[in-house]
């Protein structure tokens, strides 16, 4: 698995692209709203940075309409602060930069319009990895947001469970699943901790003293680690993987050497992560609840339209991962995956409405 190609959302504008399948992300953004603007304006009353300049990192800014969305929040909450502001926009190499840029231009125009020239921003692109060990200039960043799509921190693969080690501990699973032996979650939460620590020490360099930081990303409610909503969409991903070796389009050792880099902790491992680090102050923490289905607003406990919701959850999902499964299973198979992909989660959610868990913790910078 290559990190700084393979790890990185669907490109382009069709069907299968993120820009088109980011509604979650989105009502991620605004969930998140009121933590972003109290965070940035708690930051402009306190911090000095140099005169009249305000610098923000928006780590994992991925595509489309979301990343200007949090531009516009973070805009719309210094009104009456005489700030310039300069943005850093980065994610993976691989990230569809090119979308952003052309759409940077309309969007200054707008701002200029609305903003009567208050304040000036400046974007500055940062094609660098979102891995943990990434760092930006020190001392330099005042606020930084990082949100991952499904969200997420983006982790490294547990070491031992690689897909070039041969050891497949997790046979069958693509993730932490009933059959996970407990040496597997180990790793997992071994690679999670060893990982946010050292995504915590470099973003402590790059902050200046008082500097803010948001974190945006897929946890689980409760301490049961076999029982967290990413297991469960995970393990109906592999369930349709295994579908695919049973029509002979997918050989078993990929399943088996293939697993998911992702982890998603409750909210006691993620604040004694950050306590263990002696770098932070918790301003706040708290998770909220989203449909699976993006386009399923309503707060009930039943499907209207299951069918539909499982092709909207399977598109959503394929544009967070299919880069990474095109590179480890061929691109000629994820059309059917998905769509049986699609199938199992129709199924599921006939029998049960099943909700991400996101958790959003604001920082402040010791």
């Amino acid at each position: 698995m290559k990190m700084d190609t393979d790890f990185h959302m669907a490109k382009g504008e069709g069907e299968t692209g993120y820009i088109n399948n980011s509604r979650f992300q989105r009502k991620a953004l605004f969930e998140t709203k009121r933590v972003l603007q109290k965070a940035v304006t708690g930051l402009c009353s306190v911090v000095q940075p140099p005169p009249g300049n305000l610098v923000v990192a928006d780590l994992g800014c991925s595509s489309g309409e979301n990343t200007l969305i949090f531009v516009s929040e973070v805009i719309n909450a210094i009104r009456g602060y005489p700030l310039e502001v300069q943005f850093f926009l980065n994610d993976l190499p691989g990230n569809d930069f090119n979308y952003i840029f052309r759409s940077l231009e309309n969007f200054k125009k707008s701002r200029s319009t609305k903003e009567e020239h208050r304040h000036r921003f400046t974007f500055l692109g940062c094609q660098g990895p979102t891995t943990p060990g990434f760092s930006l200039p020190k001392a330099f960043i005042c606020f930084t947001h990082p949100i991952v799509s499904t969200g997420t921190l983006r982790y490294l693969p547990p070491h031992g469970l690689d897909v070039n080690s041969k050891t497949y501990l997790n046979k069958g699973n693509i993730y932490i699943a009933k059959t996970t032996p407990l040496s597997v979650v180990k790793l997992y939460q071994d690679q999670f901790q060893m990982d946010l620590l050292l995504f915590l020490r470099l973003r402590y360099e790059e902050l200046v003293l008082g500097g803010n930081m948001v974190l945006t990303f897929l946890g689980r409610k409760n301490e049961d680690v076999y029982g967290g909503d990413l297991n469960h969409l995970s393990g109906l991903l592999a369930q349709s993987i295994l579908c695919l070796v049973h029509k002979g389009l997918v050989q078993e050792e990929k399943l088996d050497a293939f697993n998911l880099p992702f982890y998603g902790p409750s909210v006691d491992e993620v604040k004694a992560v950050v306590r263990e680090s002696e770098l932070f102050d918790i301003n706040s923490v708290k998770l909220f609840e989203s449909n699976w289905d993006p386009y399923d607003d309503s707060e009930g406990h039943s499907i209207q339209h299951s069918i539909q919701s499982g092709e909207n959850v399977a598109k959503s999902i394929r544009a967070v991962v299919e880069p990474l499964f095109a590179s480890h299973f061929g691109g000629s198979v994820l059309d059917e995956l998905f769509k049986e992909y699609a199938r199992n989660i129709t199924r599921h959610l006939e029998s049960e409405k099943t909700m991400y868990s996101v958790i959003v913790l604001s920082l402040q910078r010791r």
